[in-house]
C-alpha cells in the first residue's frame, strides 16, 4: 500500500497526463516542432514542480506523525528532533518547562509542532531545489541529505538528479514569473521531467519509510 502522499502525488499527476493527451490530439505523434502548443508544456512544468513540493511536504508530515505516534520512547528520536526541542525549551523562560517533555508529554510537543513545521516549509519550499528538500526532510524527521538516495540508473547519480532538479525548478521560476523561459519548453522536457519526478519521489518515500522503521520498528506504508 503506498503512502499517502504517494497516492495524492499519483492522482496530481493525472494533470500532468491530461495536458500530454491534449498535446497529443492537437500536435499528433509525428516528428517535427509543435506551434501553438507551447502554453501545454509550461503549464504542464508548472504543475509538476507543485505536485513534487506538495509530495514533499505530504510525506514528511505523514513520516513525523508516525514518529510521534510509534516510537516507544524519546531516546528513540534522531539527534536533529532533539535538538530542536532542546532549543524551544532553551528559549522559554519557564523554568520548569524542561518537565513538558517528561513521561510521554514529547509526543504532544511534537504533534503541536506539526502546524508549525507546515508553516515553514510552506515558505522554503515555493523553490523546492534539491537543497531546500535536504533541509526539509532533517528538520522535520531528522532524515539527512535525502537527495543522495535519488539513484535509480547506472548514469544517474545523485550529482546529476540534483542538478536536473535544481534546472527544473529554475524553468518553472522564469515560467511563473516571467511568462516564459530564455528558450522554448517542449514536450520532450515535459515527458523527462514527469518520469524524473515519479522516480524521486518513490526513492523519497522509500527513504522515509526506511528511517520511520529504524526509529519506531513500524513501516510507514
Amino acid at each position: 500500500m503506498p503512502s499517502k502522499a504517494r497516492i495524492a502525488l499519483d492522482e496530481n499527476l493525472k494533470d500532468v497526463a491530461a495536458l500530454l493527451k491534449i498535446h497529443e490530439a492537437k500536435g499528433g505523434v509525428a516528428p517535427g516542432r509543435r506551434f501553438g502548443l507551447e502554453v501545454l508544456n509550461k503549464s504542464a512544468i508548472v504543475l509538476i514542480t507543485s505536485y513534487w513540493e506538495a509530495y514533499c511536504e505530504d510525506i514528511a508530515e505523514e513520516g513525523l506523525e508516525c514518529i510521534v505516534t510509534d516510537a516507544k520512547t524519546s531516546d528513540a528520536l534522531p539527534k536533529e528532533i532533539k535538538k530542536i526541542i532542546a532549543k524551544e525549551l532553551k528559549a522559554d523562560n519557564n523554568e520548569l518547562a524542561v518537565w513538558d517533555i517528561s513521561d510521554d508529554k514529547w509526543r504532544t510537543i511534537l504533534r503541536d509542532r506539526l502546524k508549525a513545521l507546515q508553516e515553514v516549509r510552506n515558505r522554503k519550499l515555493n523553490t523546492p531545489k534539491h537543497k531546500n528538500i535536504d533541509e526539509l526532510f532533517e528538520v522535520a524527521i531528522g532524515l539527512s541529505n535525502v537527495s543522495s538516495k535519488w539513484v535509480w540508473a547506472r548514469k544517474q547519480t545523485a550529482v546529476k538528479a540534483r542538478e536536473k532538479l535544481d534546472k527544473f525548478v529554475e524553468l518553472r521560476g522564469e515560467i511563473a514569473h516571467r511568462g516564459k523561459a530564455k528558450t522554448s519548453v517542449t514536450k520532450a522536457q515535459v515527458v523527462d521531467y514527469l518520469d524524473f519526478i515519479m522516480h524521486a519521489a518513490a526513492r523519497t518515500g522509500g527513504s522515509v519509510n526506511a528511517h520511520v522503521l529504524s526509529i519506531t520498528g513500524k513501516k510507514l506504508f
